[in-house]
């Protein structure tokens, strides 16, 4: 097979700037929060923002891990912000959002990883915003028990980690996660009862059965959201783009995953973990209603 890895025409993106991106905008930038849309550089910021919805980062902006297709800054980060969860909170409530979702750096230099302030920031978002519902993209914990179970203290409405990548490329693409590792913390969550959701990039170096495995793979714990997307190269020090993987190819991944039963499969190029993250938990209540 013929390896294409000339950017394509569908990935070509059109900016927002109307009314909706400017509001958004405007709240991050004046309570000076932080969103994976800017710091992991997706292709989706401009869209989702104008369309009134974004991805906060809580925990700072610098990760203490350095996945090789990560675009967010690694190091050693900043003290915890304990004022966050309240600007989280509040931000939520100015933008309207009837659906959030909630992301953070890694961060193992703190003795719990940040699962406290986890918790504080979904309870704070629950007190401010009793009706939106909260998703949170966390990051594995180590893969402990009894720090999940600080965060599913908060009881958020879906709980996501990503699998990131086909089990053969994992350890070559991730700097301290392990696939088995994130497999289980699906798992657990699963086994508690929460909506769980899980994603991966294409365009690596995976063949279609790989991706098929991954999908079996979280589908048997329990998994019932999934998202595929094209990985970009954010800057020449991480990978190579191997493939850019066709429209075509994605439907055909969206297929294998709805007949696997998921009750949500969002595939396509530009898709990214939160994209179209309202959507997909309201037809995954559908299904189960």
């Amino acid at each position: 097979m013929e390896v294409n890895k000339r950017k394509p025409s569908w990935l070509k993106i059109s900016l927002e700037n109307g009314e909706e991106y400017l509001k958004v905008k405007k709240v991050v930038e004046l309570n000076k929060l932080h969103t994976i849309c800017s710091s992991g550089r997706c292709p989706n910021a401009s869209k989702c923002w104008g369309m009134g919805t974004a991805t906060f980062m809580i925990a700072g902006d610098i990760c203490t891990r350095s996945c090789k297709f990560c675009a967010t800054m690694t190091g050693k980060p900043k003290s915890l912000d304990e004022k966050e969860p309240e600007k989280i909170a509040s931000s939520v409530k100015l933008m309207g959002l009837k659906h959030c979702v909630i992301t953070s750096v890694d961060r193992d230099d703190l003795e719990d990883k940040g699962a406290e302030h986890w918790r504080r920031t979904v309870e704070a978002i629950r007190k401010e915003n009793p009706n939106t519902t909260i998703e949170i993209l966390t990051p594995d914990f180590d893969g402990r028990e009894d720090l999940l179970d600080i965060v599913f203290s908060s009881k958020p409405d879906i709980f996501s980690h990503n699998m990131e990548t086909i089990q053969r490329l994992s350890d070559a693409t991730r700097s301290r996660a392990k696939y088995d590792v994130s497999l289980n913390v699906l798992r657990y969550a699963s086994k508690k009862g929460f909506l769980t959701k899980t994603g991966i990039m294409v365009g690596l170096g995976e063949k279609p059965e790989e991706v098929e495995q991954v999908m079996k793979d979280v589908r048997n714990v329990g998994v019932q959201l999934f998202t595929i997307g094209q990985y970009l190269q954010p800057t020449k020090k991480h990978l190579e783009v191997q493939e850019y993987v066709t429209p075509e190819q994605f439907a055909k991944y969206k297929e294998i995953g709805t007949k696997m039963g998921f009750a949500n499969v969002e595939s396509g190029p530009l898709v990214r973990s939160s994209y179209m993250a309202e959507k997909s938990f309201l037809e995954s209540k559908l299904k189960k209603g």
